[in-house]
């Protein structure tokens, strides 16, 4: 017998995995408010006003994330929030300090409704492998965190406000007793990723050599992403981190695969030839994501 699915919130939608996840609740049978920041009509924003006249199951807000009422509003009678804050901009410190006051307001707006009872948080692998010494540790799994400095002295930016703001959600989301999982997304590749994506994928490839040569470089397809998302939700056990990506690259082929895939964003030289000489160790371990999708696809 089918039950009712509960009423969930996306926000950010109009980012772009926001987006993808907005799609696969739906797909899924959730109803779903929808949250969007005003940045402009992006092409996104221009999708989810033409969805929410035909799609009944879905009701779109605009919020502002420094405005905590604004947040209050679209949470209204959900059950879970999917939070996914992406700057449609190149990441720059002033964006990092946005971006972690509105992960504060955020959670803080989810532990004062009533309804809430599970919080997705999207976060990114940048937040895990960046530091001094990661070229000699065996494995990256969900207990490592970017070091804050070390971020701030090579400006890496993305990383600096991936790390920052989930780790101001943890704090204050175990203050408040929420039920709360991080999802630490590799590089997100998918459908039209460069034309609706590419501030925050080019702010997360700054450094990426020194990732591919330490074993850290990882990518995640956007559909393998968002069914992650969802499990972890309707999982009641899930907890903590979840590092979360399809494949590591550490070989010329796949950095050179990697990079076509991302044309026009990143261009390789016209007659570039695999040497096929290096192959990187891998660092990151997918332990925990492995038992959430054990025997499934």
């Amino acid at each position: 017998m089918d039950y009712e699915k509960p009423v969930v919130c996306v926000l950010d939608a109009s980012t772009y995995v926001g987006f993808w996840i907005l799609k696969g609740l739906l797909s899924r049978g959730y109803t779903v408010h929808a949250a969007f920041q005003e940045n402009g009509e992006t092409e996104i924003v221009e999708k989810l006003r033409d969805m929410e006249k035909v799609e009944e199951r879905l009701t779109v807000f605009s919020v502002d994330i420094l405005d905590y009422h604004t947040i209050l509003l679209a949470l209204k009678g959900c059950s879970a929030l999917f939070c996914c804050l992406d700057s449609p901009d190149a990441y720059d410190e002033t964006l990092v300090d946005l971006e972690v006051r509105g992960a504060i307001n955020v959670v803080e707006a989810s532990a004062q409704t009533q309804s809430i009872e599970k919080i997705v948080f999207t976060s990114s692998l940048t937040a895990a492998v960046w530091r001094e010494n990661i070229s000699s540790e065996k494995d990256v799994d969900e207990r490592s965190w970017s070091n804050k400095e070390f971020c701030r002295k090579l400006k890496l930016w993305y990383a600096l406000s991936k790390t920052q703001s989930e780790q101001a959600a943890w704090a204050l989301a175990m203050d408040r007793m929420l039920n709360m999982v991080s999802i630490n997304a590799g590089l997100v590749l998918g459908p039209g990723v460069t034309r609706q994506n590419p501030l925050p994928t080019m702010s997360y490839l700054n450094g990426a050599a020194q990732m591919y040569e330490n074993g850290v470089l990882a990518f995640v397809d956007v559909n393998f992403l968002v069914d992650v998302h969802v499990r972890a939700f309707e999982d009641r056990s899930t907890c903590g981190r979840y590092f979360c990506f399809n494949q590591t690259v550490n070989t010329e082929e796949e950095a050179v695969k990697l990079a076509k895939s991302l044309s026009p964003l990143i261009s390789l030289p016209p007659r570039h030839e695999c040497q096929g000489r290096e192959v990187y160790a891998e660092r990151l371990t997918t332990k925990k994501l492995n038992k959430l999708v054990e025997g499934t696809a």
